[in-house]
């Protein structure tokens, strides 16, 4: 069954495989809505403070959905949870692409799951990578963790190339501007249901039994999930939440709107350069694994994570497109060598029944930190002077998060690495 696989991969049980559907199909969807969400709210009637707002509202919402969700995943059940979920993704999704009322639209997107950025948001990726160390050795891990987020990145990008590309097509049917978007916002509720159907083949296996509590009772000490592993949580959570928040500047969505402002470009073309970028972002993952294996999680992901920063305050000092997309490409390309090697970090350094809630916890505070910053993006966009700011701003949060990272965690290494 799984002899097509990549060598670290064909070990994965059915769960496994599930799994990676599931990140597949929901980053696709991702993907496909960041090219075109800004686009969409603009040609809807809103402004560019609003869509901030509105970006940075619907992230907050994803920060509660994902803390509920995820800090009961590993008592109530992580298949459960993850359906619930996919759920609401389908439902922000039809809300989205049903009005124009800011008011609604601020609803369904707090309430449901949305990604403005092509990024993951909700409660499934944390619960997707506990369930998914529960199935594979300590040793592998990384380079699952690897493979997973290639597999994110393809899913990515394909679904930018698509969303940009169909809006393109449906325009050119003579279908209005706001419908062609719509369409994709709609393929985006689709692939919500879709996702929920996946989840409900899990079997028991991507489960865990809490070892010392009781399923369903929760002490007023571990009342967010975590208890042994609180300290080194709450530590790994502000650093995320700064990194996050630099991020939030540059989202997805609004870097495709400063290749509009600055160069012209349409959906259909900013589509291919963000395929490109997310593939590039997705190989380099692998690379990452390697380096882990030779250098150590922490160190890997500074040493990555700091160049492709600096890259991306060079982005908008470009004289031209050409030059512009090139130093994006080249950011892309080392920009997501943390992420496995972060997410694997996480894991390791947390008991095996509390990855779930603290993989939840990092996440909601990586939400929390981009949920800020679109508000502040917003209005900086909306000066024709300043949209060149949001990169500035972010490359140096984000330098300063490596800088951090690596003071606080160099001396704090996974068991795996330790046992060498």
């Amino acid at each position: 069954m799984t002899s097509f696989l990549p060598k670290p991969l064909s070990g994965l049980p059915r769960d496994g495989i599930v799994l990676f559907a599931t990140r597949f199909t929901r980053l696709f969807a991702y993907g496909a809505l960041s090219v075109i969400l800004v686009f969409y709210l603009v040609s809807i009637g809103l402004n560019e403070a609003q869509v901030g707002m509105l970006l940075t509202l619907t992230l907050a919402g994803d920060i509660a959905i994902s803390l509920l969700l995820t800090t009961r995943a590993d008592r109530i059940g992580r298949k459960r949870m993850l359906i619930i979920g996919a759920v609401l993704m389908a439902g922000a999704g039809l809300a989205f692409a049903s009005t124009k009322n800011l008011f609604f639209l601020i609803a369904a997107g707090t309430i449901g799951v949305i990604s403005p950025s092509g990024n993951e948001v909700g409660p499934f990726l944390s619960i997707e990578q506990a369930a998914l160390s529960h199935l594979v050795a300590a040793r592998s891990r990384t380079e699952v963790f690897a493979w997973y987020t290639l597999t994110g990145s393809v899913a990515t990008a394909l679904g930018a190339l698509c969303g940009g590309a169909a809006a393109g097509l449906v325009q050119k049917a003579s279908f209005s501007v706001p419908d062609s978007y719509r369409a994709v916002v709609l393929v985006y509720a689709a692939l919500g249901v879709a996702l929920a159907l996946l989840f409900a083949q899990l079997s028991s296996r991507a489960e865990v039994k809490p070892s010392g509590l009781e399923a369903g009772k929760v002490s007023a000490r571990d009342f967010l999930g975590v208890a042994n592993s609180r300290s080194m949580v709450l530590k790994l959570s502000s650093l995320f939440a700064l990194d996050s928040f630099g991020g939030g500047f540059v989202v997805q969505s609004f870097a495709a709107y400063w290749f509009y402002l600055r160069f012209g470009v349409p959906a259909e073309k900013l589509g291919l350069i963000f395929f490109c970028a997310n593939v590039f972002a997705g190989i380099s993952a692998l690379l990452a694994s390697r380096l882990a294996s030779r250098i150590g999680l922490v160190r890997t992901m500074v040493v990555t994570h700091l160049p492709s920063n600096i890259l991306l305050i060079l982005v908008p000092l470009m004289p031209n497109l050409s030059l512009a997309v090139l130093v994006l490409l080249v950011r892309f390309s080392i920009s997501q060598m943390d992420v496995p090697t972060r997410q694997s970090y996480t894991m390791a350094v947390v008991r095996p029944e509390e990855r779930s809630a603290a993989g939840g916890i990092t996440g909601v505070a990586r939400t929390a930190g981009a949920a800020i910053s679109p508000i502040f993006a917003g209005f900086l966009f909306s000066r024709p002077s300043w949209i060149n700011a949001p990169f500035f701003i972010a490359g140096t949060l984000k330098i300063a998060y490596d800088l951090m990272l690596y003071q606080q965690f160099r001396a704090i290494r996974p068991p795996e690495e330790t046992k060498d």
